[in-house]
Order: structure tokens, then sequence, then C-alpha cells
């Protein structure tokens, strides 16, 4: 991937049990590596100044799959709280931290590093120097928000992200990243069979501790 200079952070949220799914979403394997790897692996490779990564559920399990990666782990107590307390914890960890974040999570299996850099790219035409990918009519994440737009993060509460946040931007301020793959997430087995059946998850994840 090609590297622009880098301005961003980035912050992996992976804090989640993974109760409608039965076993740590974060933990499953494509090509060998856990989802929580390979993502934290890949916003790395995008030339992030800094990586944090927002724990909670099965913490030592999860420090243990990022090992070999210059990251800095952030334990989130509140995590059965909502989304919103993990983007708290990482506001807090990147406090003094004056770019954009690029926020992604570790349950769109289709996620690659052509997808972050046309994000990186896109937030740097945009207007709003703000870039998301769209979710039908809705924006999500990955997403790359600009420093004020992150800096609200610490207003949010319950399971709540910034798509609402994203979805109030004037138009066009936002670049919109057109990538349907990405819509595609691992909540229950259903969703773990399909993204076998198109390559994205790995079909035996037994021998992965904590699967």
């Amino acid at each position: 991937m090609t590297r622009a200079a880098a301005t961003h952070a980035a912050v992996v949220l992976a804090a989640g049990a993974s109760r409608r799914l039965g076993r740590p979403k974060q933990l499953l394997t494509r090509d060998g590596e856990t989802l929580l790897h390979r993502a934290a692996r890949l916003v790395v490779a995008s030339g992030a100044l800094r990586t944090v990564i927002v724990l909670g559920a099965r913490r030592e399990a999860m420090q243990a799959a990022l090992a070999g990666l210059e990251v800095e782990s952030v334990f989130n107590p509140d995590w059965e709280q909502g989304l919103s307390s993990s983007l708290r914890a990482a506001a807090r960890a990147l406090d003094d931290f004056a770019g954009s974040v690029l926020v992604l999570g570790c349950d769109q299996p289709a996620l690659d590093g052509a997808h972050l850099a046309a994000l990186i790219a896109g937030a740097s035409w945009s207007p709003g120097a703000c870039a998301a990918t769209a979710h039908g009519d809705a924006l999500g994440i990955p997403a790359l928000l600009a420093p004020a737009l992150w800096r609200q993060g610490t207003g949010l509460h319950g399971d709540r992200g910034f798509g609402a946040t994203l979805a109030q931007q004037i138009p066009g301020a936002v670049w919109r990243l057109q990538a349907p793959e990405l819509e595609w997430d691992l909540d229950t087995p259903a969703d773990v069979a399909v993204a076998i059946e198109r390559g994205w998850i790995d079909a035996d994840t037994t021998a992965i501790p904590g699967v």
C-alpha cells in the first residue's frame, strides 16, 4: 500500500464479548491470522503515528493476539456499557494527539489495506477532512475523523458511535467509501458461515485459544 505523509492516529475497537456469536469474533482467523491482529497490522501499515487498541472482555487473550505489533493497548473497564465507553477510553489515551483519527473494529472480515488507503486519501480531498464507509444510507466505520469531530467522542453515551455525528455534517463534508463488502460484519454464527463461504474467514478456527 502506498503511504502518504502520516498525520493520523488509529483506534481499533476490540472490547466486546461477542455474546450473540457465542465466541470472541476478534480471535477468528483469516489466513491463519486473528482478525484482531489483522486489523491492528493494517492500521500500522497505513502509516498511523500511533495505534491504540481498546480491550475489554478476555483481555489477556486479546493482548496475546497482538504479539509482535507496535501498538498501545488500553483497557476499558466499562466495556459492558457499550461502544461509547470504548471511544471515550481511546479519546483519553489520545488526549495529547492533535491529528485525525482512523477508527475501525475487527469484525469486518473483508477489510484490507486498500480500504484504509482510500479513506485516508478521501479525507484529504473532502471539505470536512473526514471520510467514512457507506452502510446503505448511513455512515460508519472504518472512518477517518477530523480532530474536531474526534473530540466529540468524549460526549458519546450508550452503545453509540460516530454514525449520528457523521450524518449531521453538511452535504459533501464527509467523503464516502463505497465498499459493499464492508457492510458484512460478524454478529451471529450465520454471519461467520457466510464469511467462510466467501473466503473471508478460515473454516477451522478451533485451534485458536479462546475461540
